[in-house]
């Protein structure tokens, strides 16, 4: 029964658990055979801990795990992997460093005692970039993640090993974290969706940016209901993280079971034109963005005011490098990669007064998208500006023909979002003419996850790529640079 059961979607394998049709154990079973299965093609899951999932499945089994059962986003003993920058108690977290290559923590991060509170259990750590800064997975202690679509290609980042856990059936849901769209980009790259919450719907529990929006937490699936799921499980007010509230009184998961389409969509490929996309990107992304309109919803052609949002988005990302990596660039400089060493030296550059330009920006745009949220209820875009590129690469190296300035450049479509303080769904809308996903990033209204997942539930239905998923990894080569 267990070679089959990775098959199911997390909704599916959950409904199976409370009716007792499954053990949890049987899952974990699934989920470790197709993980020795695909593990060798991709890299995803270099961190196993099944003896611990295993103990944790007979106490759910036993009654004696179950206080959560009854609640939104109860798991039942379904099996998730969380990315290798969440600590997990008693499991190697390196943070994707060579600085924590062997750390072991003894507490678990208070996401990850949510998610098991709630009856999700941890068989595996995820892949990430070092410190989960790149727009792809790779590091110096487990080496690249690889796309099951094409092996030669890249995952994205910097969920990337969460994305690659579900779309190829080793684990049923993943958790993830975003900053510049590294829950959006693996799921554009992946075919799988993934949403970054408002601030404040997710803990993040131990940051040192406690009170920053930059960097959330968040869910990855294969397809929306699943990733409602997940959010269930994640969502609510936190004593250890001051942004956050409580979770809704209507589940994200009732929600997305009854789903009301939007009535204004409004759609831009390029944000006015600000930014590069290849053009098959623009071609693709445009014409499956104007499927919204076979759902009854108005569909235009417009763009907020997105001012200089991305000297905005660097300024405030290079201070929260130097919150997070300035000592240990003090102390381990040499250890350290050399894009995390730029981004934290343009913080330790930057003078106040530049910082101070940068919240009032914020403050600005965020006033601008909510006046823009006054006449249209979606926002959509290009999940990036280019499809999945050389698993050897970290970035892009051309957008619409034109080399990038740095590791970021290629992100903007993404970060731009995160200035907004908008929740962000990735979804999948086609395949490009090589064979590699194409996805569009839809944009809701602060703290409008359950509207923002309706949407993108009517989306999925109408479009069926979800239906791909699982698949088996496909060995490919890397195609030619696009304009």
């Amino acid at each position: 029964m267990s070679s089959e059961l990775w098959r199911l979607s997390a909704v599916e394998a959950v409904h199976r658990l409370k009716k007792k049709e499954i053990t949890p154990l049987d899952l974990i079973d699934a989920s470790a055979q197709r993980i020795s299965e695909v593990e060798p093609a991709l890299n995803a899951l270099p961190t196993l801990c099944l003896d611990r999932a295993r103990d944790h499945a007979k106490r759910i089994m036993a009654g004696k795990a179950n206080e959560a059962e009854g609640e939104a986003g109860w798991l039942a003993g379904l099996p998730v992997s969380i990315k290798d920058l969440t600590d997990v108690a008693g499991v190697r977290t390196t943070y994707g460093s060579p600085i924590f290559a062997n750390h072991v923590p003894a507490k678990s991060h208070p996401l990850v005692e949510r998610i098991e509170r709630k009856g999700g259990i941890v068989v595996a750590k995820s892949n990430t970039p070092e410190f989960g800064a790149g727009g792809s997975t790779f590091n110096e202690v487990f080496g690249r993640t690889r796309n099951p679509w094409n092996t030669s290609l890249t995952c994205g980042g910097s969920t990337g090993g969460g994305s690659v856990s579900v779309a190829a059936g080793e684990v049923w849901l993943a958790h993830g974290s975003d900053h510049g769209g590294s829950l959006r980009r693996p799921g554009t790259y992946c075919s799988t969706v993934g949403l970054r919450p408002s601030a404040g719907r997710v803990t993040r529990g131990t940051s040192n940016n406690l009170y920053s929006p930059q960097s959330v937490q968040g869910p990855m699936a294969r397809n929306v209901p699943d990733l409602a799921l997940f959010l269930d499980t994640m969502a609510g007010f936190c004593p250890q993280d001051a942004m956050t509230f409580d979770a809704p009184a209507v589940s994200f998961s009732a929600a997305v079971a009854n789903p009301v389409a939007p009535k204004r969509v409004a759609f831009s490929a390029d944000f006015g034109g600000r930014f590069e996309l290849d053009r098959e990107i623009r071609e693709i992304c445009t014409k499956m963005a104007r499927r919204f309109e076979e759902l009854g919803c108005i569909v235009e052609e417009v763009s907020p005011d997105f001012g200089p949002v991305d000297d905005v988005f660097m300024a405030l990302r290079s201070q929260q490098f130097v919150v997070d990596r300035e000592q240990q660039i003090e102390q381990h400089r040499d250890l350290i990669k050399p894009d995390i060493i730029w981004n934290t030296e343009l913080g330790l550059k930057q003078t106040a007064s530049r910082l101070a330009w940068a919240e009032r920006e914020r403050a600005a745009l965020y006033r601008r998208m909510n006046e823009f949220f006054r006449t249209y209820d979606l926002f959509v875009t290009p999940g990036a500006p280019t499809a999945a590129f050389d698993v050897n690469l970290r970035a892009p190296e051309t957008i619409a023909g034109k080399k990038l300035e740095n590791y970021m450049a290629g992100s903007t479509l993404n970060s731009a979002i995160t200035v907004t303080g908008s929740p962000a769904l990735a979804v999948p809308c086609g395949f490009d003419q090589y064979g590699r996903p194409v996805g569009l990033q839809l944009v809701g209204k602060p703290r409008g996850e359950a509207a923002l997942l309706q949407a993108g539930a009517l989306y999925e239905k109408l479009v069926g790529l979800d239906r791909l998923l699982p698949i088996d990894p496909k060995q490919g080569t890397v195609p030619p640079l696009q304009a």
